[in-house]
């Protein structure tokens, strides 16, 4: 197996892939079985708009704040996430290993007139071609790898100097264990049976680890909670569940 090949088999889980594409014709479908990432959503991407701004210095509430910065979205998906960071003026790409969902992720942003460039492959083929971004992000994503030590230190490999790594993932907890696991895959059914593993979340601690290893310094985490009165998930102090972490790579 060569060196590529390697890195490759140590970040990605073909269970995880085949599964995921398999969801590919209704991953925009606000009600079908990715609803729950539609309702996630604008808590994620407000959270990473206020981290890209305080990094590179940008006002948040302008029409295109991040424009001049170029933004990697690893494990894209169909674009759920790359869309709303595109329209904030970022150029944006976006790489998965499932290819239909790259399919999907093309025509979507075509319909919506957003210029995103979507490649069917895996992080570790942009870093053979020595491709590097102000900002990559990986949401939703360290949960599904075999190796997060290794995952994380291919996304450090991505980032410039000066730029930064966005993550968002579910925290090691019982907590963590009920809520999404038993509670919204086998009671709620808001998502598919098997959609995620416990022994695959991956606490603060050690994404920090990782983080750190891959050459990057947390600049800043915090938590993402459901409302259950607002029916909404929100910002928020506790990351006993779902969290969000930012590390920058030095200049």
């Amino acid at each position: 197996m060569s060196e590529s090949a390697q890195a490759r088999a140590a970040s990605l889980d073909a269970g995880e892939v085949a599964r995921f594409d398999a969801l590919a014709g209704r991953w925009w479908d606000p009600d079908g079985p990715m609803r729950p990432l539609h309702r996630f959503n604008p808590a994620r991407v407000a959270i990473f708009r206020d981290q890209i701004a305080a990094r590179f210095n940008r006002d948040a509430s302008a029409m295109r704040p991040f424009e001049g910065l170029s933004l990697l979205d690893v494990g894209c998906g169909a674009g759920v996430l790359a869309e709303p960071l595109s329209r904030f003026g970022a150029t944006v790409s976006g790489v998965d290993p499932a290819p239909e969902l790259i399919e999907v992720a093309r025509a979507h942003a075509a319909e919506s007139g957003l210029e995103i460039a979507y490649r069917a492959g895996a992080a570790e083929d942009l870093v053979a071609e020595g491709a590097t971004f102000d900002i990559v992000v990986a949401s939703e994503v360290v949960e599904h790898v075999v190796d997060v030590d290794s995952f994380v230190g291919v996304i450090g490999k991505l980032v410039k100097p000066g730029g930064l790594a966005l993550f968002s993932t579910i925290n090691r907890t019982l907590m963590a264990h009920a809520l999404v696991i038993v509670g919204a895959e086998y009671v709620l059914r808001w998502l598919p049976v098997g959609t995620h593993s416990y022994e695959k979340f991956v606490t603060p601690a050690e994404l920090r680890l990782a983080a750190r290893a891959a050459g990057l310094e947390v600049s800043d985490q915090r938590g993402i909670r459901f409302d259950p009165l607002k029916n909404a998930w929100t910002p928020a102090d506790d990351m006993s569940v779902n969290y969000a972490l930012a590390a920058a790579r030095a200049a």
